[in-house]
């Protein structure tokens, strides 16, 4: 049975108002707090394990270190990496079109407590539990703040569990550009009360053999995140997860009564997947302009995990001027959990073809879409494995407007 909620509209007037305010105050953010490396910067020069170790305890305010080519150990614990605004430290590549390559143990590297620091053409390979582990030490009250993490690659950790390939954990104002995560057993970058976050032009690839739970995964309290411009290949069971499931002592700020709040995810290219979006305790996300290509089961999830008293049921997402092609063995459009609020989901202005039986383009949803677009071919061509391009000029302003 088809229900209409009038009341709704003026209430998604107002949330796509919080939601767009949120992503400006984040756009002022990163342009107002740039951090760039000074030309005075004290420039350091590593080529094995003890030299890099060595040089990282030393690091000063606009300290630079270049890592040579080469293979280097794992389980590297870094703590109070303090840089300032004008003089961030740079740890990075010396070659980067040949990074070094941090492989085995537990975790390529720990850092705990630090702020304004740069992280670039760097590799991780085979560790057990996470690639990359960036957290606040568990003083809630000072997070970690201010770093950037460009052109990183993490590979095969896990391969099954809660393995990470990037684990932020109370991390706030941060920027992860251009790298690649391929294969990875829980999250590809799971974020735990975290805050002011973006994520563009990653790479997002699974692999046979790692149980890739997730792909991005904003939880814990988590607010004012962006995902834009991201690849997602055969990426995980939810290829991009708003929300989550966090223990009450993990939130970052606690007594918070929803596991995310203001996430956007714009712009992005999904290919396969059980999923591409699972909205789980969000209170409040954007998923619009991207392009999704032959999910597995379902287009959307929204679900329910943590269920303490007084937690807000999931609500408020809103999926809009999205691109879907898919098969007709799709189980469901839209996977509704129980303890939900399916009814203050918005589904505007989408495109669905269903490419073996256009004729069974129109979607099953709980709430009606208003300008949505059946049945017409997108005429969507691969050029590359990640790589998909549109061809009928009705559907280029809808999915991703730039090819990620």
């Amino acid at each position: 049975m088809r229900r209409s909620y009038p009341f709704l509209r003026i209430a998604w007037l107002l949330i796509a108002g919080i939601v767009a305010a949120a992503v400006g105050n984040l756009a002022g953010a990163e342009e107002g707090e740039k951090i760039v490396a000074p030309v005075s910067a004290k420039t350091i020069t590593v080529k094995n394990d003890a030299e890099f170790r060595e040089a990282v305890r030393r690091a000063q305010p606009g300290t630079v270190i270049r890592i040579q080519t080469g293979q280097y150990a794992g389980d590297v614990w870094i703590e109070n990496l303090h840089g300032r605004q004008n003089a961030p430290i740079v740890i990075e590549g010396a070659d980067p079109q040949n990074p070094p390559v941090f492989t085995g143990g537990s975790t390529g590297w720990q850092i705990s407590e630090g702020s304004y620091f740069i992280l670039r053409h760097l590799r991780f390979r085979g560790h057990k539990v996470n690639g990359l582990n960036i957290d606040d030490g568990g003083s809630f009250d000072t997070p970690t703040h201010h770093i950037r993490l460009e052109h990183i690659v993490v590979e095969d950790v896990g391969p099954v569990g809660n393995c990470d390939g990037i684990k932020l954990s109370g991390v706030t104002d941060f920027v992860v550009a251009d790298c690649r995560i391929e294969g990875w057993g829980g999250q590809a970058v799971d974020m735990v009360g975290c805050h002011r976050g973006v994520i563009e032009r990653c790479l997002f690839k699974g692999k046979k053999g790692f149980s890739q739970d997730t792909g991005p995964q904003a939880k814990g309290g988590s607010t004012q995140i962006v995902i834009r411009q991201c690849r997602f290949v055969d990426a995980a069971k939810r290829c991009v997860q708003l929300g989550g499931s966090t223990g009450l002592a993990f939130f970052r700020p606690r007594g918070v009564l929803y596991e995310a709040k203001d996430l956007l995810v714009e712009d992005c290219l999904f290919v396969g997947g059980e999923a591409a979006v699972s909205f789980v305790g969000v209170d409040g996300a954007v998923f619009r302009h991207n392009t999704i290509v032959r999910p597995q089961i379902w287009v959307a999830r929204i679900l329910q995990e943590t269920r303490e008293p007084g937690f807000v049921p999931s609500r408020n997402g809103v999926f809009e001027r999205n691109l879907i092609v898919f098969r007709s063995d799709l189980r469901d459009f839209v996977n509704v959990g129980p303890y939900t609020a399916p009814e203050t989901f918005r589904f505007a202005e989408n495109w669905w073809f269903c490419e073996d039986r256009p004729a069974a383009s129109r979607p099953r949803l709980l709430v009606p879409e208003s300008g949505g677009i059946y049945g017409q071919d997108p005429r969507l061509r691969q050029v590359a494995e990640d790589r998909w391009v549109v061809e009928n000029p009705a559907a280029r302003d809808f999915g991703a407007r730039q090819n990620p």
